[in-house]
């Protein structure tokens, strides 16, 4: 099995750790992966700012650079949904969308291919700690990601998962350029969250999307609220001397 890496603008220009933890956890499970440098956005922003049109030039040149990827593995809940959507812009040709609409079922995100795919949960990974698992909105909504995550956290030696939902598994807040266009609403949302947290006790937060995380992250820090906020590959595989 080939892995190509697609990592998100979040990861590379903001929380690039999440990409070298998770190239440690690929290198410790021997599998065979490569990152494409001429990768691009997936075109997510535009589309969700309501310009499907402005979205197609990422659409066009993920799929010249990823056509013929066995499975395409992204640390993004919302890229991969983004990803298999790309098939729907308008003005793409027939052949391009029936190309796209072929590569996005081989679109996976990371812990969807570590306990569906590669059907593991255990990496031998330790991490003190109370932790608490915080859904993204197109994980769970879009590609029905649920206990996939929370598995993985609950297998790691010393750490303990504990539940901040909340009855409807509410949005953080971020929802891209909704935090922009209604940051009262987002920061309220944001607020809610770390209430939760705090009442939970949690002195982590695990997400499967780095845009989710840099929001709490950033309301925690603008609050003085201690809380560390971590991608769940970096818990799974901290660099050395860290975590356990």
């Amino acid at each position: 099995m080939r892995l190509e890496l697609f990592i998100p603008c979040y990861v590379e220009h903001l929380r690039p750790a999440v990409g070298l933890a998770l190239a440690r956890l690929l290198d410790r499970l021997g599998l065979d992966w490569t990152y494409p440098a001429d990768q691009t956005c997936c075109g997510q922003p535009a589309y969700n700012a309501g310009h499907p049109h402005e979205a197609l030039p990422a659409a066009r040149n993920f799929l010249r650079r990823f056509e013929n990827a066995e499975l395409v593995l992204s640390p993004s809940g919302s890229c991969v949904a983004m990803l298999r959507r790309l098939h729907s812009l308008p003005g793409l040709a027939p052949a391009e969308r029936d190309a796209l609409a072929a590569l996005g079922p081989r679109c996976l995100e990371l812990s969807d291919f570590l306990v569906n795919r590669l059907g593991r949960v255990d990496f031998g990974a330790r991490w003190p700690g109370r932790v608490a698992y915080q859904d993204s909105c197109h994980a769970l909504r879009e590609l029905g990601l649920v206990d996939e995550p929370r598995r993985l956290l609950a297998a790691v030696e010393g750490l303990e998962l504990v539940d901040a939902s909340g009855p409807e598994h509410e949005c953080c807040g971020f929802g891209g350029v909704y935090a922009v266009k209604l940051p009262e609403l987002s920061v309220a949302q944001a607020d809610e969250r770390l209430a939760l947290l705090a009442e939970a006790g949690a002195d982590t937060l695990a997400l499967t999307d780095v845009s989710c995380l840099l929001h709490l992250e950033g309301r925690a820090r603008h609050l003085g609220r201690p809380l560390r906020a971590l991608h769940f590959v970096e818990i799974l595989a901290p660099p050395p001397g860290a975590g356990a």
